[in-house]
């Protein structure tokens, strides 16, 4: 979210795919170590949350440099992956409605079938459930893209 739109003003590590992950794990620890960052600066778990579809249309190339690639998730691609997750913010956690607010705006949401028809795309076996959907519904009155 930061890195692709400059939504937020922070983040407390970077979500990211290695490949190949065995040479991209030796080099994160090792910008670790020369930076002095946090051993975990760089998650690589969102992996799991890819959707099985690499043909959706998720990321597009940012950065292109000898020996590196930098590619962005897109914002349909991330307002389906947030929207599945839509984790309530609790004290010290943001949670995915901020996000979700900002990308509902972004691409100009205005009901919840749309954000269905997202997740469709990227995971074609996933539907928002009916506590989600209420949870969307106002999130999208409070984007201000309710028609």
């Amino acid at each position: 979210m930061l890195l692709a739109y400059e939504s937020r003003n922070a983040t407390k590590d970077v979500d990211a795919t290695l490949n190949p992950s065995e040479i991209g794990v030796k080099l994160v620890a090792r910008v670790a170590k020369i930076l002095s960052l946090h051993e975990d600066w760089l998650n690589s778990d969102v992996t799991q949350f890819l959707g099985p579809n690499p043909k959706a249309g998720r990321r597009k190339l940012e950065l292109s440099i000898p020996g590196l690639n930098v590619h962005v998730a897109t914002a349909n691609s991330l307002l389906a992956m947030k929207a599945l997750a839509c984790r309530d913010p609790l004290p010290g956690y943001r949670g995915d409605h901020e996000d979700l607010v900002f990308l509902i705006r972004k691409i100009g949401i205005q009901a919840v079938d749309e954000i269905q028809e997202r997740i469709d795309l990227f995971f074609p076996d996933e539907v928002i459930s009916e506590s989600k959907r209420k949870t969307l519904e106002g999130l999208i009155e409070e984007a201000g893209n309710d028609g």
